[in-house]
């Protein structure tokens, strides 16, 4: 929602001018003017309020919240993680310090979908321009191999075993230290008092609770959490979560350190492999993330960074955007023809992503730079027909590739300019079930995202060399964070969580704001559509038309409809607009509220 403050900075008369209002038309007059003032800026936030709710007309109106502001602004998939955020910038931090500190806030509430247990990847843009990606992406430990979870499959999805190396508390830490401008320390201190104390269970975190009681209930560790007294929590129930508290303090005062190689790295150590793991403490102490210059492409003339190549989803999405371009969307509207190409582009897509890997240990750096080019781009466009759809072999896929769900994504921008696009994974929902007691953290379950040899994924597709488990090889993600810049100037940060549906969400949020001229709020509510190319079925949002559905169908897709409000996706973005002002958007399939000043 409009921040009423910010708006009426910009209507109030300056000193000098009501100095000489009062010279030119006495003590009366200026006290006329005055109130006509004070009635244009209240008619002006009136003006402004119906506006954003106009938006909503189709729909849903339970939560209207665009934030406009013009300082900073931060977009959490948790209402409290965005504010928490945003009291980082208003104390002078910067756009990192604000997505730490709502990172953390987010793995305290939202546990099921990031946390310090996981790992993933930022984009930094500075203000001066410059960009970079810290990539914190989990890592396979030393004793891994590519055979483990032949016989038991399973067990790459729950238990000890299934977890890879965090990254995140060494990734965030570095972030700090090359863009911090507040204390390490106070960082933490929001979702310290969040975990002490507790908090209000979420309604979020209440449906994801419930869908998982089975889990909950039948894991002690995490019963111990969700549900105290035996009986699960449920939305407005106090949560507290005490030892982890105790854990965010010490990182809060001794840094990574004390979490990969003091002692909350032997008490996690002990855990995973109490619980069938192999992963060490020199596995631990030997983590460092990746820190490089991002990829980046073009689309209708504005520069799209995205984070460094594969294991993300970058590569992938700057080939679809490469690929629509030339279909001129831009002022078009989303017909049947038009969506129907970014149906065919999104199977295209889907079919490149498995052909991704770890660079270090795939050798195929060359053809992953290939399928980022315009000119391949023109090449898979000749193959798309306007009439029809086809079969998943047409598409010349390699094999599968898995996919991650619980995840998390936080987009920022501070009053410099300097922004970040950080997504944050502990793959599964609540990750691999394991959560270490003593310090309270829920690990990941991250080596479900290799591909196991000679085992068939859900749809039978046999897997991915590319991504089989090698020692310390990180696996694929569909994580695509992106930062998008206009003449030079910042303009939008963008990501989302939600495994592979993050690619096409990102794209059509992007398409929605760039072709169909679409404001930020409407291009992230707006329902969308999903393509993996296995199963060979579009997954579609309720809220289109029975015309462009039958359109579609009529170009041989098989459609199958899903509740908008099941959240199978969701999308944070910050935005600059040319006149100065910024829109922050949360997407409210998460039950998301962003926040700024």
């Amino acid at each position: 929602m409009a921040d009423r403050s910010s708006l009426e900075e910009g209507f109030q008369p300056t000193n000098e001018t009501q100095g000489l209002l009062h010279h030119r038309t006495g003590p009366w007059k200026v006290h006329c003017v005055k109130i006509a003032i004070i009635l244009i800026i209240f008619a002006g936030i009136i003006f402004v309020f119906v506006g954003i709710a106009s938006i909503f007309e189709s729909n849903d109106p339970t939560n209207p919240h665009l934030v406009i502001v013009r300082n900073g602004a931060v977009s959490a998939e948790q209402e409290d993680c965005s504010k928490i955020g945003v009291q980082m910038l208003k104390e002078g931090g910067s756009a990192v310090d604000a997505a730490i500190a709502a990172e953390i806030c987010v793995g305290t509430i939202n546990a099921f979908s990031a946390g310090i247990g996981g790992g993933g990847f930022m984009i930094i843009r500075d203000s001066n321009g410059t960009a970079e990606v810290i990539d914190f992406r989990e890592t396979a430990p030393a004793a891994a191999n590519k055979t483990m979870f032949k016989d038991k499959p399973i067990l790459a999805k729950y238990g000890g075993l299934s977890v890879g190396i965090p990254g995140e508390v060494r990734g965030i830490e570095i972030a700090h230290q090359k863009y911090g401008k507040l204390p390490w320390k106070r960082l933490f201190e929001p979702s310290i008092k969040l975990s002490r104390d507790g908090f209000k269970v979420p309604a979020e975190l209440a449906i994801k609770m419930k869908w998982y009681e089975k889990a909950l209930l039948e894991t002690p560790n995490l019963a111990s959490i969700y549900a105290p007294n035996g009986k699960l929590l449920g939305e407005g129930d106090l949560l507290k979560r005490t030892n982890f508290s105790k854990t965010l303090e010490l990182i809060a005062e001794n840094g990574s350190e004390v979490f990969y190689r003091g002692s909350i790295a032997k008490s996690i150590i002990k855990t995973i492999q109490a619980t069938g793991g192999i992963m060490t403490l020199e596995d631990l102490s030997n983590f460092e993330p990746v820190v490089s210059k991002p990829i980046y492409g073009y689309y209708h003339g504005r520069k799209v960074i995205m984070t460094l190549n594969v294991p993300s989803g970058g590569p992938v999405l700057l080939s679809m955007l490469n690929i629509l371009e030339g279909f001129q969307l831009t002022r078009g509207e989303l017909n049947g023809l038009n969506l129907h190409r970014i149906i065919e582009t999104l199977k295209f897509g889907f079919a490149l992503r498995t052909e991704m890997g770890d660079p270090p240990f795939t050798n195929n750096t060359e053809r992953i730079e290939e399928i980022m080019t315009k000119d391949y781009a023109a090449k898979i466009r000749k193959n798309i027909s306007d009439s029809i759809t086809f079969e998943p072999s047409y598409y010349n896929p390699l094999y599968d590739v898995s996919e991650d769900h619980g995840t998390t994504h936080i987009s920022t921008v501070d009053k410099n300019n300097q922004a970040v696009a950080l997504s944050s994974t502990v793959n599964l929902i609540w990750g691999s079930q394991v959560m270490d007691l003593e310090t309270g953290i829920l690990l990941n379950d991250e080596m479900d995202d290799f591909s196991i040899p000679g085992v068939p994924n859900y749809f039978g597709l046999y897997p991915s060399p590319y991504n089989f488990i090698i020692p310390r090889k990180k696996p694929l993600s569909s994580c695509a964070p992106a930062i998008v810049e206009n003449n030079g100037e910042f303009e939008m940060a963008i990501g989302g969580s939600g495994g592979s549906r993050i690619l096409s969400s990102v794209l059509q949020v992007l398409l929605n704001v760039y072709d169909f001229e679409q404001d930020l709020l409407t291009s992230i509510h707006t329902p969308r559509v999903h393509h993996q190319l296995i199963p060979n079925e579009i997954t579609a949002e309720t809220g289109y038309s029975k015309e462009l559905l039958d359109e579609l169908k009529g170009k041989n897709h098989s459609i199958k409809i899903i509740e908008y409000k099941l959240g199978v996706s969701e999308i944070q973005a910050v935005m600059r607009l040319p006149n100065g002002l910024i829109n922050a958007a949360s997407d409210y399939r998460k039950h998301g509220i962003a926040a700024g000043y």
